[in-house]
């Protein structure tokens, strides 16, 4: 019994003595172990295994996004680069200079102006928003910054101050799509597109503004709500118009519509012979119409020429080749430099005169006549699309170039064609020879400008554009 009873105590004691190890096992192994080296033999002295000591946070120390895509962040410890707005970095090794990592120029200084001149009142961006703000809000917690970078009034990035911040939220580049109205860790899809549409808006504003003459010009019409150039005309004259939205403008008993083009919306508005002088609200504008006198010229022609004009059937059907070419126009401005006149030659008929023939009266000339020696190259006035090549009855071969918005340059009276409806041409290209075809008293070239479908004084055209007829 006794025996039995020892037995019990024993096992009870080694019990407890093996469950002790095991906790202490558990707790800290080395510390069963220590005591004993690799060898099994006993170590003077206690061994503890450390723990692993947390890294130190990478702080950011500056960044630049070099374009929409393009950038960098300097850390204490070398240096990240991105070319995809953020959304990806990868190392850049220790010192990479700025300008290597994109071969796409800044965003400069007075395109960015235009861009705030651009945005100024629109539902996206409101002009209080500080472009240097000192804080971002992000998810109801408000960080400070180190540093901001603006490309456009609305596009911006911003470096946390902060490198727990940036560990937290796991981003040290906030980025704002609104002005820095709402900030955002992360490249995510609703700011890669507004990224996306700001850079086809960058776009579109530096092709409009490379057209004006200078800077300040283009300031002055991107910060209107609406602009006339110019805001004062003639009878036979022409404007250009641009509102900063979709719309239209009724003038003169016809409606026209703006079209789309750079930042902003336009339409050509033609001022016919008939416009009384006067004062005409456009828009927040007024367009001024003065007076003008136009001379008288008399023709003599001989009878069978006269008769010409007596046959209607084929003046009407040439009209309809003339009017379906002029109905479609390419809906952009194809033109970039001035346009240039055709030929050198003598005027002999002046825009606008009025015109009899053998002692009766005939019409307006709204075109001007040069004369020139037959076979005398004819170069296109502008870039274009040639939308009508062909022989006609009254103007005999003739050619119609269209320019884009409604705009269309003639050239009539050719003794050879060299261009075909559809062909592309660059302004300064040979499109035809001077002739006396059609009803014409001698070589010359007839020349006028169209805009919808309204005959408009030429000379307003000649080494300039209608971008640059601000004063």
């Amino acid at each position: 019994m006794n025996s039995r009873k020892q037995r019990h105590w024993l096992l009870l004691i080694s019990s407890c003595v093996l469950a002790a190890c095991l906790v202490v096992w558990i707790g800290d192994p080395e510390v069963i172990l220590s005591p004993f080296s690799k060898k099994g033999k006993l170590s003077s002295e206690t061994v503890r295994v450390s723990p692993t000591p947390t890294p130190p946070l990478r702080e950011a120390l500056k960044f630049q996004m070099i374009d929409f895509e393009h950038g960098w962040i300097q850390y204490t410890d070398g240096r990240m680069r991105t070319e995809d707005s953020g959304a990806t970095w990868q190392d850049a090794g220790l010192d990479v200079p700025s300008e290597s990592l994109a071969g796409v120029e800044l965003v400069d200084d007075s395109i960015k102006e235009l861009m705030g001149l651009e945005v100024i009142g629109s539902s996206g961006v409101n002009g209080s928003v500080s472009q240097n703000p000192q804080t971002a809000v992000l998810d109801s917690t408000t960080y400070s910054l180190k540093q901001s970078q603006f490309l456009t009034p609305r596009i911006g990035w911003a470096l946390l101050a902060n490198p727990k911040d940036a560990a937290t939220i796991q981003s040290a580049l906030l980025v704002t799509a609104d002005g820095g109205q709402t900030w955002n860790a992360g490249l995510k899809p609703a700011v890669r597109e507004a990224i996306l549409k700001e850079k086809d808006r960058l776009q579109k504003l530096k092709r409009e503004a490379a057209l004006y003459a200078t800077k300040d010009t283009a300031k002055a019409v991107i910060g209107s709500k609406w602009k006339l150039v110019p805001d004062t005309a003639a009878p036979g004259d022409v404007v250009l118009v641009r509102h900063d939205e979709p719309g239209s403008i009724t003038w003169l008993g016809k409606t026209y519509t703006l079209q789309p083009f750079g930042a902003g919306y336009f339409t050509y508005l033609p001022t016919t012979m008939q416009a009384k002088a006067g004062k005409y609200p456009i828009g927040d504008q007024v367009l001024t119409i003065q007076g003008k006198k136009f001379e008288t010229q008399y023709l003599k022609v001989t009878k069978q020429m006269e008769s010409m004009k007596q046959d209607t059937d084929r003046i009407q059907a040439d009209q309809k080749k003339i009017d379906l070419a002029r109905s479609k126009s390419e809906p952009e401005f194809l033109f970039k430099g001035p346009f240039v006149q055709p030929i050198e030659g003598i005027l002999t008929t002046p825009y606008g005169h009025t015109r009899y023939v053998n002692g009766k009266y005939d019409s307006s000339h709204l075109a001007i006549d040069l004369a020139a020696k037959e076979g005398t190259p004819i170069k296109a006035t502008n870039d274009g699309v040639v939308a009508l090549a062909d022989t006609l009855y009254l103007t005999g071969n003739a050619i119609y170039i269209d320019h884009g918005m409604g705009l269309f340059s003639q050239y009539a009276h050719l003794s050879e064609l060299r261009v075909k409806t559809g062909d592309r041409v660059k302004q300064g290209d040979i499109i035809g020879l001077v002739g006396t075809t059609g009803f014409s008293t001698g070589p010359h070239l007839h020349f006028t400008f169209w805009a919808h479908n309204v005959q408009v004084n030429p000379n307003l055209f000649f080494n300039t554009t209608p971008f640059q007829w601000l004063k």
